[in-house]
């Protein structure tokens, strides 16, 4: 089934299979808007339960089936204005990582190697984040939602951000532009490493 519409029939008339494609199709668009404005994951999680929620809620009511992953996109970014609005909850601090106890059988001249890797690249996405962080919040929002998995549609995008679909390229261009001003401002050229 690709027909979004008949997919929506399909799980509105109780087809597991259908919603499962549904949620894998739609996903990735809901978590990218509610993380486009929320900065604490668990929010955003909540976030996107209670989008999903509501989708179930009002599955045999939508005005336009075929239009679902706009639905969707516009109740996640309603869900998490909510969210800023009532001051959701304090960042948690992380989990702790069990170390395993397993032989590393590499040289030590490659491992040192990779080592050296892995920290370049680790100040190179440091490089990446705080340039991105400098970023304009509209800026950050799109960015953040073009890069869902699956790619959402223009028509989603626009309203899960709240702006003109004609927009959103010429958007992208000028974000994409001005984070790579920053990051040659911190002397990183090449950022796919």
């Amino acid at each position: 089934m690709d027909d979004t519409a008949t997919l929506v029939a399909a799980a509105a008339d109780g087809d597991a299979g259908a919603w499962k494609e549904l949620y894998q199709r739609f996903s990735g668009l809901v978590w990218a808007v509610a993380r486009s404005y929320l900065v604490n994951a668990a929010d955003a999680q909540d976030v996107c339960q209670t989008t999903w929620y509501r989708f179930a809620e009002h599955l045999t009511r939508l005005r336009d089936p075929a239009r679902a992953g706009s639905w969707l996109a516009s109740t996640a970014r309603h869900e998490a204005l909510r969210v800023l609005r009532t001051g959701g909850r304090a960042l948690p601090v992380g989990d702790l990582e069990l170390l395993g106890m397993d032989v590393d059988e590499r040289s030590p001249e490659l491992l040192l190697l990779e080592a050296e890797e892995e920290n370049e690249r680790a100040e190179r996405e440091q490089a990446l984040w705080s340039a991105f962080e400098e970023l304009p919040e509209r800026c950050r929002r799109l960015l953040r939602v073009l890069v869902a998995s699956p790619r959402p549609s223009y028509q989603e995008i626009a309203d899960g951000l709240d702006m003109a679909v004609g927009s959103i390229g010429p958007n992208r261009g000028r974000c994409l532009k001005r984070l790579g001003v920053l990051m040659n401002q911190r002397g990183v050229s090449d950022i796919r490493g």
